[in-house]
C-alpha cells in the first residue's frame, strides 16, 4: 500500500512540474506590463548606490591614486592642456597660453588585475584604517558558536 502511495505521489509531482515547464503564458520581465507598472526597469538614471559610488570614485579614489608617482609612470600618460589666462598690458588684452599638465589613463592598455591591486595599495596607504572602529574588530569580538 505504501508503495502505491509513493508511486502516485511521484506521478502527481511529475505531472505538475511538467505542466509548469510547458506553460505558454510566460512573459519576459521587460514585457510584463504588471511588473512595469510597479517598477520600471528601463529608466536610464542611476540609483542611490551607483551615485554614491560614482561620487566616491570621482572625489576620493581618483585624486588619491593619480597623485602617486609610481601609478603615473606605470599606468597613466601625461597630457598637457592649454590654459588661457587673460592679462592686460598697455591698454590691450593679450592671451597668454600656459600649459597645465595632468595625468589620464592610457587608452590602449589591457585590463590587468595588478593595476587595481597597485591602486588599492596606494589608496590604503593614503587612508589608513582605524582598527578600533573597523568591522574586523567587531567580527573578531563575536562569540564562537559551539564553545
Amino acid at each position: 500500500m505504501k508503495h502505491i502511495i509513493s508511486i502516485s505521489n511521484t506521478l502527481l509531482i511529475t505531472l505538475a512540474l511538467s505542466s509548469c515547464a510547458s506553460s505558454e503564458t510566460e512573459v519576459a520581465p521587460s514585457q510584463n506590463s504588471v511588473l512595469n507598472s510597479i517598477s520600471k526597469s528601463n529608466t536610464k538614471e542611476d540609483g542611490m548606490m551607483q551615485k554614491s559610488l560614482n561620487e566616491w570614485i570621482q572625489n576620493d579614489w581618483e585624486p588619491t591614486v593619480t597623485k602617486d608617482k609610481e601609478i603615473q609612470e606605470k599606468y597613466m600618460q601625461e597630457e598637457s592642456v592649454p590654459k588661457n589666462n587673460k592679462s592686460i598690458s598697455k591698454n590691450k588684452r593679450e592671451k597668454q597660453i600656459k600649459e597645465e599638465h595632468h595625468y589620464v589613463e592610457k587608452k590602449d592598455k589591457n585590463f590587468t588585475l595588478q593595476e587595481y591591486v597597485d591602486k588599492a595599495a596606494v589608496y590604503i596607504k593614503a587612508h589608513p584604517g582605524d582598527y578600533n572602529n573597523s568591522n574586523i574588530k567587531k567580527v573578531e569580538s563575536l562569540p564562537v558558536i559551539g564553545k
